[in-house]
C-alpha cells in the first residue's frame, strides 16, 4: 500500500507565455514558481518521504530540491528518465496559440492515443513509459521501505495526467479531462488489488495530517486491506492511516 505523491514542477516563464518548451534545456522556475515550490516544501516538511524521484529537466530538479530542503531526515534523490516531459518534436518551442491552429491539435484534444508529434514521441509511448516508471519505482520502494512508505515523483503535466488516468482505469483518450496545475500534488496509493486515487491537483491540503504515519495498534479489519470500502467507509485519510 505504498503511496506516491505526483508533483508537477512550479511555474515557469514559458507557462505564462503560453509556449510549449517540452524538453528544452535550461528552462527554470520563475519568481512565482520559486515561491510555489518553497511553500510546497513547507507543506511536505511533516511528511517523512523515503525518496524523491525527478524528471531530469531543470524545472523539476529545482522543485525536487525544494522538497528535499524541507525534509528533516535525509531521503534519497534519484533522476528518472521515464518521468521526463513528452518529446514534442517539431512542436517544441512554439506558442500554444499557434499550435492550436494545427490540424493535429484537435486529435491531441480528443484522441491522444492516435497522436505522434512530428519528429517526436507518440502520446501512447509517453503514457506507457510514465506508467511503467511509476509502478517500477513504487514496487522498489515498497520492497525497501515497507507497504506504508511515502515517496514523491516530480514530473510534468502530461506525464502526471497519464499516470492518473491509469490509476483511474481511464483510456488515454480521456486523459485531457484531468487538470494538473503547477506545484500541485496528486496522491495515488498502489495496492495489490488496484491503485487508489486519494486526491488530485491539490495545492492546499494539509499533507502532514493527511499522510500521518500508520497507527501502531490497528483495529481489527473486517475486509482485506487492499479492498475498497463498500458505501465509502471512513474516507481516504482514515484509510491511509490504518
Amino acid at each position: 500500500m505504498t503511496t506516491v505523491l505526483l508533483i508537477r514542477h512550479g511555474r515557469t516563464s514559458a507557462n505564462t507565455a503560453g509556449v510549449l518548451v517540452g524538453r528544452t534545456s535550461g528552462v527554470e522556475l520563475d519568481e512565482t514558481g520559486v515561491q510555489q515550490v518553497a511553500e510546497l516544501g513547507t507543506r511536505l516538511s511533516g511528511v517523512p518521504l523515503q525518496a524523491v524521484v525527478t524528471s531530469p529537466l531543470r524545472r523539476c530538479r529545482q522543485t525536487a530540491q525544494a522538497v528535499l530542503a524541507a525534509q528533516s531526515d535525509g531521503c534519497a534523490l534519484a533522476v528518472e528518465q521515464g518521468f521526463v516531459e513528452c518529446a514534442y518534436g517539431e512542436w517544441t518551442g512554439r506558442p500554444l496559440r499557434e499550435l492550436s491552429k494545427d490540424k493535429l491539435w484537435n486529435t491531441v484534444q480528443h484522441q491522444p492515443s492516435a497522436v505522434r508529434f512530428p519528429g517526436g514521441e507518440s502520446m501512447s509511448e509517453m503514457s506507457g513509459r510514465a506508467i511503467s516508471s511509476v509502478r517500477s519505482w513504487d514496487a522498489r520502494i515498497a520492497a525497501e521501505h515497507g507497504p506504508h512508505a511515502v515517496w514523491a515523483a516530480v514530473s510534468h503535466g502530461d506525464i502526471i495526467k497519464a499516470i492518473l488516468a491509469d490509476a483511474l482505469g481511464m483510456h488515454l483518450d480521456s486523459f485531457q479531462r484531468i487538470v494538473v496545475d503547477p506545484a500541485s500534488i496528486s496522491i495515488v496509493r498502489y495496492t495489490a488489488a488496484r491503485p487508489y486515487l486519494i486526491t488530485a491537483n491539490s495545492t492546499t491540503i494539509d499533507l502532514a495530517a493527511f499522510l500521518s504515519p500508520p497507527k501502531k495498534e490497528r483495529r481489527r479489519r473486517s475486509k482485506p486491506p487492499d479492498d475498497a470500502a463498500v458505501g465509502g467507509g471512513l474516507g481516504a485519510t482514515e484509510q491511509l492511516s490504518n
